[in-house]
């Protein structure tokens, strides 16, 4: 559990959460059915997370540099409001978000591990990595959580927004 004022205190200005997917929403393995058709193997409880931040009024969003039928079905079964597939440069994609939703970066969480993350992570005021991203990301984000990719981080950093700003599960699920 992440106990670190400074931390929570950016979590308060949180409005949007975004994530990466390779790595962040799954453990990065890249898996091919024999017609070379991909799939993607999600954590329900991570994915839980991201359902309470949407029902708590944040908006959430996931800047992925693949495009996957596999990302696309697992936004639309967690109300992702914004998804960006497919995207080379993903400060882009940052600067899309901002003007769109009136934002500035320190209102803005993100979630990556490895280098294509490193330019939205510098921006942002609240990040995070899983454990098993790569040194230099791990070196940059404001915290690492305490697991990997795919295996429970995404919902580490839903649970320290959500209870940085006061707001209980029990609260969500009525």
């Amino acid at each position: 559990m992440i106990s670190d004022l400074s931390l929570k205190l950016k979590a308060k200005n949180v409005k949007l959460v975004a994530f990466d997917v390779d790595g962040v929403m799954t453990d990065g393995s890249l898996s091919y059915l024999e017609n070379g058709e991909e799939f993607k193997t999600f954590n329900a409880k991570d994915g839980q997370g991201i359902v309470m931040l949407n029902k708590a009024g944040f908006l959430t969003a996931i800047i992925t540099a693949k495009d996957s039928g596999a990302v696309r079905k697992r936004a639309s079964v967690l109300g992702i409001t914004k998804l960006y597939c497919g995207v080379k440069n993903k400060s882009k994609a940052l600067d899309e978000l901002k003007t769109i939703y009136n934002l500035s970066d320190n209102q803005i969480a993100y979630m990556g591990d490895d280098y294509p993350d490193l330019c939205v992570i510098k921006r942002v005021a609240l990040s995070c990595a899983p454990k098993d991203a790569i040194d230099e990301v791990k070196e940059r984000v404001s915290f690492v959580s305490e697991f990997n990719g795919g295996k429970g981080a995404v919902r580490e950093f839903c649970d320290f927004i959500l209870r940085s700003n006061s707001i209980a599960y029990d609260d969500l699920v009525k």
